[in-house]
């Protein structure tokens, strides 16, 4: 009982769901995580440069001002604060106030900006309906405890207070300013709408989208195609296999048969030819046939030795002209009984790479099976054209018998496969494995009723 034959994998099908799957998931996943990446360093480089502004700001008027430096402007925009001191000092307090206040608010992209006691109580802001509101944020109580700025992508949920609509990002930073002893004194929440940094992020997020989408597609390619080879590889590997193995098997078979009858055909034809003796011309007739037959059945078990047997010989240089020659004149009497005219125009060609037998062989097969397919008559052509350049020699052997249809074409090589009444269909097959142990090929052009060209193609031996 023979292995059990797996089933074909779909390696093609399978990787391609597959890998579509997880190429897919792998570019969105990468492509969100870029974004986001990139959206969140944008808003805390914007952050960083607010805060770099607001408190250089704070700085450069509270040394305008000439106010001393316990007194930061942290400390000085403290509620009450310009209520205490000396008439000078709560004017200048004021006036330092009331400088940066509209510096911040006048910055590029400021929808809100609020301020907030230590109490986390908004006790200024650029809208005055805001002003006494305590805020519970997780931005606004990270600030107070770290005493660094924070940037937040949506900041609070005040759209309702901005005095203008905000468009779909706009952003909160919490700013602190300190008391001079590192508590944090005042804490500065401007709101913006950053509309180049949003324009910016817009095309990175499409080039991001862009960029892993090529990516992916290209990977995906690459992978495909190289699956793709494997399979075909995998595919002809399979078949080759197959093949070698079915080759095996049948010349077992072919072995063992003709070795079977090898012996009692030669008893037969040694029987008949003692017979031959008789004067009686039916049975010397009938005796004749008998001799043909078992010559016929001769030449098939021939065949199906040499079939089976794997080809032997090293390579050398043979005479492609003589060796046409020779075989034209093997197969004279056979030409003239069937009255075929041969088209040779013999002319010196280079010598080839092969076996002076094998290529006997194969001429003897080519050239049998075009004499038999004109039992009427008709024209044998022979045509052996070079190709320096390539170093090939094609020898093309053609007839103007009935020629072939293209399914007895695709069936030509097919061992033991035959259109011939009595013939055995390895003639064909082994022309191809002699062509190919040598690096030739061979090629069959037939249109029905105009006959077969059998185009044999050689290796030049001139170089080697």
């Amino acid at each position: 009982m023979g292995a059990e034959i797996p089933k074909r994998l779909h390696l093609i099908r399978y990787f391609s769901l597959v890998s579509f799957v997880v190429i897919t998931t792998v570019v969105v996943s990468l492509a969100i995580v870029s974004t986001r990446f990139l959206l969140i360093e944008s808003v805390r480089r914007e952050g960083l440069l607010t805060a770099q502004a607001v408190r250089s700001i704070a700085e450069m008027e509270r040394r305008h001002a000439d106010m001393s430096l316990d007194m930061t402007m942290g400390v000085l925009l403290e509620p009450g604060r310009e209520a205490s001191g000396s008439e000078p000092l709560r004017r200048a307090i004021a006036r330092v106030r009331s400088e940066f206040l509209d510096h911040i608010t006048h910055l590029p992209d400021v929808l809100l900006v609020n301020l907030y006691g230590a109490d986390r109580v908004i006790f200024w802001s650029t809208n005055p309906r805001l002003i006494g509101r305590r805020v519970d944020n997780a931005d606004l109580e990270e600030a107070f405890s770290s005493g660094d700025a924070v940037a937040a992508t949506t900041g609070e949920h005040l759209g309702e207070s901005f005095f203008g609509p905000p468009g779909e990002l706009y952003v909160g930073h919490y700013i602190p300013l300190g008391d001079g002893a590192g508590r944090v004194a005042t804490m500065v929440a401007i709101y913006k709408e950053p509309v180049d940094l949003i324009a910016r992020i817009q095309r990175s997020y499409l080039l991001c989208w862009l960029a892993a989408v090529l990516g992916g597609v290209l990977i995906y390619l690459g992978l495909f195609w190289m699956v793709w080879r494997l399979s075909e590889l995998l595919a002809a590997q399979q078949k080759q296999l197959i093949a070698n193995e079915t080759a095996v098997a049948l010349g077992e078979m072919s072995t063992a048969v003709a070795h079977s009858l090898r012996n009692p055909l030669a008893a037969i034809r040694s029987s008949a030819e003692l017979a031959l003796d008789v004067d009686a011309p039916p049975i010397r007739k009938n005796i004749e046939d008998i001799i043909g037959q078992v010559d016929r059945l001769s030449k098939c078990v021939s065949e199906l030795l040499i079939s089976s047997r794997p080809l032997c010989g090293d390579r050398e240089a043979v005479d492609p002209v003589a060796a046409v020659d020779d075989v034209l004149h093997a197969f004279d009497q056979q030409i003239r009984a069937a009255g075929i005219r041969v088209d040779w125009p013999a002319q010196p060609a280079p010598a080839v790479i092969s076996h002076r037998v094998l290529f006997a062989q194969v001429l003897n097969s080519v050239i049998s099976n075009a004499i038999e397919a004109m039992p009427r008559g008709g024209t044998l052509r022979i045509r052996i054209a070079v190709d320096v350049r390539e170093r090939r020699l094609r020898l093309t052997v053609g007839d103007s018998g009935n020629g072939m249809t293209r399914e007895q074409m695709a069936m030509a090589f097919k061992a033991f496969y035959t259109t011939k009444r009595g013939g055995l269909g390895v003639g064909l097959v082994l022309v191809k494995r002699i062509m190919e142990r040598f690096g030739g090929s061979i090629r069959l052009d037939s249109r029905e009723r105009e006959g077969t060209d059998v185009c044999l193609v050689f290796r030049t031996a001139e170089g080697d």
